[in-house]
């Protein structure tokens, strides 16, 4: 089976304006028009927006932190995602611009492990992705997702490692430029609510994330005695401190801060090359949303769920040949490909499948040709297929086949 997707974000040739309902343009169907105009229709809307990002783990896996959305009465709801540019340049935006982006919406209950499928974003407009529609009264778990297609790991050694600390000129330990700008953007992406302070939840999220641990009450009231705060939240120049104090602690070696920036995605030149931080945006018409960041142990799962839910519902049907019980779903939007297999047989099979015919196709899997093993009566992500160069054609031919 072979699709043709075309330039201009999946437009066919000779059709420049609106393409069909999946794919339509995000400001041909939403009350906010692009980029360019101003956005006048949303301005009445109650909004909430948090930031989060993506980070690639060692086994290739992905993750994020997700949100609890509460919706207190049945309301018309706009929600968007996309890649936070950190970039001081204009003219050169930061290098995870292109990470696409997506939100899956389920409804979970966290004692349970029973959640369905809600919505996700399909519509389109650059680098932002959107969804517009009903929500009823209820709690909401927004789940982001990044397909692995253009994340990918590439940590390869460097030229030059950059140096993070240097001797002053009274033998003090001072920060290096290069250092400080690095941390300023990780300031900005562990500040989620964008306020210019760190929480103590807010710096939790970091400390989980670089250490496994969490800060606890007194110690927070530690730090807010030896370093800047204001409002007994974190500034700025206080990130800065305690990361000074942790250079102080090891006199001057930097293993510690490094590892705190792998963490965060970055390479020994302090670039950040494993990650992708992005900005979540709640509109809500009849009431302002509460939103919450949260870390759900079951998040990958959920994901997972509402991911193959989605595809099943929204995709297409096809057996394997020779094989009714192993079915292909296979889901097309305007920016990606998406295929879950479903074994409905009582005893596991490896799915052989094959994009070697596929055209300017890069695959979430890494390579044109692998195999999958689902267990029975398991339903389970194939692939997630993206154009390798958006302003070219790109073709997807799949074939997959049971291993004996």
């Amino acid at each position: 089976m072979s699709w043709a997707l075309y330039p201009r974000h999946g437009c066919p040739r000779g059709s420049e304006g609106t393409v069909n309902q999946k794919g339509a343009r995000l400001y041909d169907r939403l009350p906010c028009v692009h980029a360019a105009k101003q956005c006048t229709l949303l301005q009445d809307w109650h909004c909430s927006s948090l930031k989060g990002c993506f980070f690639l783990e060692e086994d290739g896996g992905i993750v994020s932190l997700q949100y609890r959305l509460r919706v207190p009465q049945a309301t018309s709801v706009f929600l968007t995602i996309q890649p936070l540019n950190l970039s001081q340049a204009d003219e050169k935006p930061s290098s995870w611009m292109n990470v696409d982006t997506a939100l899956f919406v389920a409804t979970a209950n966290e004692t349970k492990e029973d959640f369905n499928f809600v919505c996700c974003t399909e519509l389109r407009d650059k680098e932002k992705f959107g969804w517009k529609g009903e929500l009823s009264a209820g709690t909401y778990y927004i789940l982001p997702f990044t397909t692995g297609c253009r994340l990918k790991g590439q940590r390869k050694p460097v030229a030059k490692v950059a140096q993070l600390v240097y001797r002053g000129e009274s033998g003090e330990l001072v920060l290096t430029k290069e250092f400080r700008a690095a941390l300023s953007d990780i300031f900005e992406i562990i500040d989620l609510d964008g306020n210019g302070l760190l929480s103590l939840e807010e710096y939790n999220f970091f400390e989980q994330r670089t250490s496994g641990e969490k800060c606890d009450e007194d110690a927070w009231a530690i730090c807010r005695e030896n370093f800047d705060t204001k409002r007994n939240e974190l500034t700025r120049q206080g990130f800065m401190e305690l990361n000074l104090m942790e250079a102080n602690d090891r006199e001057g070696d930097p293993s510690d801060l490094w590892v705190t920036l792998e963490s965060m995605g970055y390479n020994r030149a302090l670039e950040m090359v494993e990650a992708c931080p992005f900005t979540v945006s709640v509109y809500t018409e009849a009431f302002k949303p509460t939103l919450q960041p949260v870390s759900l142990e079951s998040g990958h799962k959920i994901l997972n769920t509402a991911l193959c839910q989605s595809v099943i519902a929204k995709g297409e049907a096809r057996p394997i040949k020779g094989h009714q019980a192993v079915v292909v779903y296979t889901y097309r939007s305007e920016a990606r490909i998406s295929s879950v297999i479903s074994n409905k047989s009582n005893q596991k099979v490896i799915v052989h499948v094959n994009n070697e015919q596929s055209k300017n196709c890069t695959s979430s899997r890494g390579m044109n040709v692998f195999a999958v093993e689902v267990p029975a009566r398991t339903k389970m992500v194939c692939q997630h297929i993206m154009p390798t160069n958006e302003k070219q054609e790109w073709s997807y031919s799949c074939v997959e086949s049971i291993v004996m």
